[in-house]
């Protein structure tokens, strides 16, 4: 592989289907590190890994200008205790077996960016949250805390890290806003459970954008929250997902509501009733600026 070489681990999901052609409208060749077959299409180039173990597709960091990691399975699903060690399991087996294959490099690649979730810091509230707030409690937080501890046992001295906390990610043709503009379309947009819950979001291509930011800036390091700086209350995501729609209104679903709900749909509650208001405080300070930073302007964009 060469210096202009991104390998995107776990890239055949939404994010990485999302960053695929940013990353190639700025020169870069793309390799995607799959659970799937192995096969090229157009540009891209796909290789097969369990994401636990070493094998061929190893050979892909040698020489590469990057590794972002985003494999990890989706927690869109019910929380059985199944599916916790499969989350858990498919977060720490992926960061360690990069690691891996990293150390065994004569040429590491120059950065990994590894991406995390703004999910540790669980249901805080009103509370402000930046990259120094100490992470809540609950599964999906202690899920996130292991995580992130696979990520810093797992040294790559040659290798520059950066760590992404990210956000509710809105972007096209997939992700949890496809199935909420199905809702939406449906007259089935309206608040959830108290509406007061905070929503820290941010459009794809910003998400897209700061992970160029990280590959191509040398005195990036360590972990951000890859959010805007502008997050809003549920009611008032719901209430411009309707109007970008043109849905004016939809009955509220009380909680007792969707939590009958998330089990009829297979998911957890928690992903709609919980929320956290976060603050970028490393992007800002470092002096990145979200193209999309209106929740408005990112809905009549994208839906």
């Amino acid at each position: 592989m060469n210096r202009k070489t991104v390998v995107l681990a776990g890239g055949s999901g939404f994010l990485g289907t999302a960053m695929t052609p940013d990353l190639i409208e700025q020169g870069y060749q793309v390799v995607v590190l799959t659970r799937g077959p192995e096969r090229t299409a157009g540009p891209v180039r796909f290789l097969h890994w369990d994401a636990k173990t070493l094998g061929p597709w190893a050979g892909a960091i040698e020489g590469a200008e990057a590794v972002v990691n985003l494999a990890g399975k989706s927690v869109n699903c019910r929380y059985t205790e199944e599916s916790r060690r499969e989350i858990v399991a498919s977060r720490v087996d992926s960061v360690r077996v990069i690691g891996q294959a990293i150390a065994r490099c004569a040429r590491p690649p120059r950065v990994l960016i590894q991406a995390a979730s703004a999910a540790i810091y669980g249901d805080r509230g009103d509370e402000w949250l930046d990259e120094n707030s100490p992470p809540g409690e609950g599964f999906s937080p202690q899920t996130c805390v292991r995580w992130e501890a696979a990520f810093n046992e797992t040294p790559t001295p040659g290798t520059r890290r950066v760590l992404l906390r990210i956000g509710f990610v809105l972007g096209r043709g997939g992700g949890a806003l496809g199935t909420l503009t199905k809702l939406a379309r449906a007259f089935l947009g309206g608040t959830v459970g108290s509406g007061r819950q905070w929503i820290s979001w941010l459009h794809a291509r910003d998400l897209n954008r700061i992970v160029l930011v990280a590959i191509e800036r040398d005195t990036m390091t360590g972990t951000y929250l890859a959010v805007t700086p502008t997050p809003v209350r549920n009611r008032e995501f719901m209430r411009e997902l309707r109007r970008a729609v043109h849905r004016p209104w939809a009955p509220p679903a009380p909680e007792w509501a969707v939590r009958i709900g998330s089990r009829l749909l297979g998911t957890e509650p928690e992903l709609a009733l919980y929320g956290r208001r976060c603050r970028p405080a490393k992007l800002l300070a470092e002096g990145f600026a979200s193209t999309v930073a209106d929740l408005r302007t990112a809905m009549e964009d994208l839906v």
